[in-house]
C-alpha cells in the first residue's frame, strides 16, 4: 500500500506544476465542448432515450402526471445534466489516456526516473485497443448491473465502474514507453490488485465536486508514478542496469 500512497502523493504534487496545467485543462475543455455540441444537435434524440430509460424504471409516468408541469420539466433538465457530467468525465479520461499520456509520462520520467531505460514495448495500436476494451467493458458493467439499482445496491456501481475504467485506461500507457513487452505483461498480472486499488482511489475523486476537474490528469499521474516505480524495482531485482 505504501507504493500506492507514494504514487498518489507524487501525483498530487505534480498537479501544481505549470507544465501540467494546460494538460489538465484541455481534455476537460474538449470533452465539454464535444458533449455540448452533441447535446444541442441531438437534444430530442437524447431526450427520447432518457424518457425510454425512465419509463423502464417507472419514473416517466410519474413525471408526466406531476403538477405543475414546470416541476416535471425541471426534474427532466436536472436528469439531463446529471447524465451530462459523467459523459464529460469519461470522455475527458479517454482523451487524457489517448492524447495526453505521452507528455505526462515524459514529465514524470524526466523528474523522477531519468535513468530508467526506454524499451518501448507498447504501441499506438495497443493503446487504442486498450481504450476500446476499457470503454466496452465499462459500458457492460453499467448494463449488467442495472438490476442492482432496483434492489437499492446501485450505489456501488459507479465506484466499481470508475475503478475498472481508470486502471484499464492508464496502466498500459504508463508502461508502454519504458517497459518491454515481457515487463508490461508481468507487471499487469502481478500488480492487478494494486492497480484496482489505485483505480478505486483515483476514481473516487471523480465524484467530489470541483476536485473532479483534476481527476483525469491526477489519475494518469498516479498510474505513471506507480508503474514506473514498479518497473524500476523489478529491473533492480533482476540486475538490469539503470543509468544514473
Amino acid at each position: 500500500m505504501s507504493q500506492i500512497f507514494n504514487a498518489l502523493s507524487r501525483a498530487l504534487r505534480d498537479l501544481f506544476k505549470f507544465k501540467v496545467f494546460w494538460i489538465m485543462v484541455w481534455p476537460m475543455l474538449a470533452a465539454s465542448i464535444l458533449w455540448l455540441l452533441l447535446g444541442i444537435l441531438f437534444w430530442s434524440t437524447f431526450s427520447e432515450w432518457i424518457a425510454m430509460g425512465l419509463t423502464g424504471v417507472g419514473v416517466q409516468n410519474w413525471l408526466e402526471n406531476l403538477e405543475p408541469e414546470w416541476i416535471a420539466a425541471g426534474i427532466q433538465s436536472i436528469i439531463h445534466w446529471i447524465l451530462f457530467i459523467p459523459l464529460v468525465m469519461i470522455t475527458s479520461l479517454i482523451i487524457t489516456a489517448v492524447f495526453a499520456m505521452p507528455a505526462l509520462v515524459n514529465l514524470v520520467a524526466s523528474s523522477y526516473y531519468p535513468g530508467l531505460e526506454r524499451e518501448r514495448g507498447g504501441s499506438i495500436s495497443g493503446s487504442l485497443v486498450n481504450v476500446l476494451i476499457a470503454v466496452s467493458i465499462f459500458s457492460l458493467i453499467w448494463f449488467v448491473t442495472l438490476p442492482l439499482w432496483v434492489l437499492g445496491l446501485g450505489v456501488i456501481v459507479p465506484f466499481v465502474a470508475a475503478a475498472y475504467l481508470n486502471q484499464q485506461l492508464f496502466r498500459y500507457d504508463a508502461l508502454s514507453e519504458h517497459a518491454n513487452r515481457e515487463e508490461i505483461k508481468a507487471l499487469l498480472v502481478s500488480d492487478r490488485l494494486s492497480l484496482w486499488s489505485l483505480g478505486l482511489l483515483t476514481g473516487m475523486v471523480q465524484f467530489i465536486p470541483v476536485l473532479n476537474l483534476f481527476a483525469p490528469v491526477f489519475a494518469a499521474l498516479a498510474f505513471i508514478h506507480f508503474e514506473l516505480a514498479c518497473l524500476k524495482n523489478i529491473r533492480s531485482f533482476s540486475g538490469v542496469k539503470i543509468n544514473s
